[in-house]
């Protein structure tokens, strides 16, 4: 009898709250540490980026005008969720090369993270808001306000925890997100799409595409319906384009350099800031 062959996964995409396959139907292979096939995943296009950006543009609003407390549930629940399938996130870690004690840690402080944000999104107001004194009869307040639909390009050695640690404050504060996820190890990306799909994120807020990065950054970054950028790419080329492109319309852009995601410098409500725009409402006294 002749040794049976696998039935390989070919991991699909999360857009609009769906799991379609690419536009154009590629698919890449993903490979282990000793360079065995373990699955494909879809080689996303610029119609792909295009088409969640749509869905981005319209989840934003209602997402926006959701209550702080309630975002904050949400993220709780999205955190639930990626615990209670746990054991799934770090064998896919595992295969995809990372060591198991590494993978659990990068479980255990995903989970960790998104219970961070979720505690700070009924707190930004208060925290980084102001009432201002005024030379007239006028109450004068300042508010943070999120920016709009900001693209994450995640990085390749954190696939997991460098993603969520990039997401959770850019939701947090009310955007909604176009995700890049990692080019070699794109499969926990896809799972945690799966965690998001049985939380309660309204579909569109959060987008997740597999390929190539040096193929999409350009066609994200360039387009014109996009707010922001949060990139952990280090190619000195792809940061080179993204500044370029978003000198087009002046989009915001944070870079992250390389480090250690598991450190705490990472939980930090200034990330949540870097995608909120201050705005200012005069009301007269007495009305």
């Amino acid at each position: 009898m002749s040794k049976r062959i696998d039935v390989l996964k070919t991991y699909k995409t999360y857009v609009g709250g769906n799991f379609p396959r690419s536009e154009s139907g590629h698919t890449y292979p993903v490979k282990d540490s000793s360079g065995k096939l373990i699955a494909n995943a879809c080689r996303c296009t610029r119609k792909d980026v295009r088409d969640a950006m749509v869905k981005a543009r319209g989840a934003f609003p209602g997402w926006k005008s959701r209550s702080a407390y309630n975002r904050g549930q949400i993220l709780y629940r999205i955190a639930e969720i990626l615990e209670g399938r746990s054991d799934q996130f770090v064998k896919e870690l595992e295969l995809q090369g990372m060591k198991k004690n590494t993978a659990a840690a990068e479980v255990e402080i995903s989970v960790d993270r998104l219970i961070y944000y979720a505690g700070w999104t009924d707190k930004i107001s208060q925290v980084f808001g102001s009432v201002n004194p005024v030379a007239s009869s006028h109450f004068n307040f300042s508010m943070p306000d999120p920016t709009g639909v900001v693209g994450i390009v995640a990085p390749d050695e954190s696939p997991l925890l460098g993603l969520v640690s990039m997401m959770a404050p850019v939701i947090a504060g009310g955007n909604s997100a176009l995700i890049l996820s990692s080019e070699s190890k794109p499969l926990t990306a896809v799972s945690f799409g799966e965690v998001l799909h049985a939380s309660d994120v309204p579909a569109g807020v959060v987008n997740i595409l597999t390929g190539f990065q040096s193929e999409m950054v350009d066609h994200l970054t360039s387009h014109m319906d996009l707010n922001a950028v949060f990139n952990a790419n280090e190619d000195s080329e792809i940061r080179k384009q993204i500044d370029e492109n978003c000198a087009l319309n002046v989009k915001r852009r944070k870079h992250l350099n390389r480090n250690n995601w598991q450190d705490l410098s990472h939980e930090t409500p200034y990330y949540i800031m870097d995608f909120q725009e201050i705005k200012t409402t005069w009301h007269p006294v007495g009305i």
